[in-house]
């Protein structure tokens, strides 16, 4: 039953994705529609999980906002994802972030990060 539905989902699967990982500052690029039109919507922030392989890839993208945590999912292969823009590496020890959840102010986003440019 797996080899039918990878199968069957293979060619729905996004071929060039950024190299990202927990940890990373990025750039998430939705679509977001309202009525008849269509824009798109910049989410930013660390991503804190990745979860699932496959069609049922996601991750989870964490910011603070006017003080307040902010997390989303999002589907890695969702064509509402129009794309995926890597801000800053990471060196975390870790495979879930969870633990930013319980902090606050600047160290709610302190991760040690190197800088691309």
């Amino acid at each position: 039953m797996k080899a039918i539905v990878k199968e069957i989902t293979q060619d729905q699967l996004k071929s060039e994705l950024p190299k990202f990982k927990v940890g990373d500052g990025i750039r998430v690029h939705t679509k977001v529609r309202e009525g008849d039109k269509e824009r798109i919507q910049i989410f930013s922030g660390i991503v804190i999980a990745r979860k699932g392989s496959g069609i049922q890839e996601s991750f989870t993208v964490r910011r603070i906002s006017y003080g307040e945590g902010v997390e989303k999912v999002f589907p890695v292969h969702s064509p509402n994802v129009a794309k995926i823009e890597v801000e800053s590496e990471s060196e975390v020890m870790r495979a879930r972030l969870y633990y930013l959840r319980d902090r606050i102010g600047k160290k709610a986003v302190q991760v040690k990060r190197k800088r691309l440019n």
